[in-house]
């Protein structure tokens, strides 16, 4: 079971999640709390996973992801945002969150992106906007990201392309028909490779570097 921690100013978004997780057979809200109360009940309640808005009006939801970050068990923590919030998601990546997720996110698509998290993937909305991008990879123009991503075989970029898309090591393994402990060998040398520290900054870095689209026409790269 899949324990995860909602944290919101707003009751009503509260209340939804909490509903369309628990719905799950696998999932269980075990709270549900402004973010005054966050931390002290993620330490209580010992959630896997932990939905954290960006921006409340009683503590800030980056204040509260350092916070979390730092227990002794630190749980999985995904930041909830509205679109135009990308200066905030960035720094919330820098900062140790393993992804974010919209408010608008499809109700149906919740659940699996839980379960993507607590597995250990990867987790950016599909509305990833180029702003979060360029903000979280510090401005760096592509032409140092692609030549980044050539220093990786081509076994690699295809596991990279994987990571990017959210899965975990289990679910690029059954993808690419590899065991869980060479994906894991593969990812870390990719993240040696590519001079980063987590999946999420290789995941960025790779789109970019164009690797996870096709350029367009007359696309400046």
């Amino acid at each position: 079971m899949i324990r995860v921690l909602v944290v919101d100013d707003e009751a009503l978004i509260r209340t939804g999640f909490t509903h369309i997780l628990n719905a799950a057979d696998d999932i269980e809200v075990v709270a549900a709390v402004p973010g005054s109360l966050a931390v002290r009940t993620a330490e209580e309640a010992g959630p896997d996973v932990v939905l954290l808005d960006i921006r409340m009006p009683d503590v800030d939801g980056l204040t509260v992801l350092a916070d979390l970050c730092v227990l002794p068990h630190p749980p999985v923590v995904a930041m909830l945002t509205t679109f135009g919030m990308d200066a905030y998601v960035a720094t919330a990546l820098r900062s140790g969150a393993a992804g974010f997720l919209l408010k608008d996110t499809d109700p149906e698509q919740l659940a699996p992106l839980v379960r993507t998290l607590a597995e250990g993937g990867v987790v950016l909305s599909p509305k990833v906007t180029r702003t979060v991008v360029d903000g979280y990879l510090d401005n760096e123009p592509t032409e140092p990201a692609a030549r980044a991503i050539a220093r990786l075989t081509d076994r690699e970029r295809a596991v990279l392309v994987l990571v990017a898309e959210g899965l975990s090591n289990s679910g690029i393994g059954t993808r690419m028909h590899l065991s869980s402990g060479t994906v894991k060998d593969h990812v870390s040398a990719i993240l040696i490779k590519l001079r980063v520290d987590s999946r999420i900054q290789a995941a960025l870095l790779a789109e970019r570097a164009g690797l996870l689209r096709l350029p367009q026409e007359g696309e400046d790269r």
